[in-house]
């Protein structure tokens, strides 16, 4: 077991890229990190990796029903996860990535990955922080969730992450508070229609400038 969460500080430039190369390392032995995105801290672990993600699953109290989102550092590496991003991904991705939109799209089938009972589906977000993309650029598409227990409000501080999480994440990269917690929007691309999942910090209208139709429930 690892030690205590080891906390960076990424306002300082020397300790920011120390954290990078320890959270980077961590994520690669399939253990937990936490990362300041441009909505929430969040907590990652490597996608690909059954065992972490589900300790990432347990570390927030949440089951299997509820499969973490992917985030990634590029456009290329979110096409790569995908069987289509569909009619629409592409003008969506030009138009709010990297930033808070995620996109439900029908996960690619040779991919060996368990992200929990996510019916092949795979909801994607390239983060607008730079912290969170130079950590995904090394380490590939990362599983994340909000950095707090399932039920408790989402953390906006490390400090906060650090409280709820604890010694279950080996590394902390603390970016200070976060700007805006409004979560992503969620946008589900897997049907004929795109559907609005989540209301969040792209307003639906700016969607539909770029898409024309999103149906929402109201």
């Amino acid at each position: 077991m690892h030690a205590v969460g080891r906390s960076f500080d990424c306002t300082d430039l020397e300790q920011r890229a120390e954290g990078l190369v320890e959270a980077a390392a961590a994520v690669r032995r399939g253990e937990l990190v936490v990362l300041p995105t441009d909505t929430v801290y969040g907590i990652g672990a490597d996608a690909f990796t059954p065992a972490a993600v589900t300790a990432l699953l347990e570390a927030k109290g949440r089951g299997r029903d509820m499969p973490p989102p992917v985030l990634v550092g590029t456009v290329r590496a979110a096409s790569a996860l995908v069987e289509d991003l569909g009619p629409y991904g592409q003008d969506l991705i030009d138009a709010f990535w990297p930033g808070p939109l995620t996109l439900v799209c029908k996960a690619n089938r040779a991919l060996s990955w368990d992200l929990g009972d996510t019916k092949g589906t795979v909801a994607l977000r390239m983060p607008l922080h730079p912290v969170a993309l130079d950590l995904l650029k090394e380490t590939g598409p990362m599983a994340v969730s909000s950095a707090n227990r399932s039920g408790s409000a989402a953390a906006v501080t490390a400090a906060e992450a650090q409280e709820q999480l604890g010694d279950t994440v080996a590394v902390y990269l603390d970016g200070g508070k976060t700007t805006d917690s409004t979560p992503s929007t969620i946008l589900d691309l897997t049907t004929a229609v795109p559907r609005l999942l989540r209301s969040g910090a792209i307003p639906v209208g700016k969607l539909r400038g770029i898409i024309g139709y999103v149906a929402t429930d109201e």
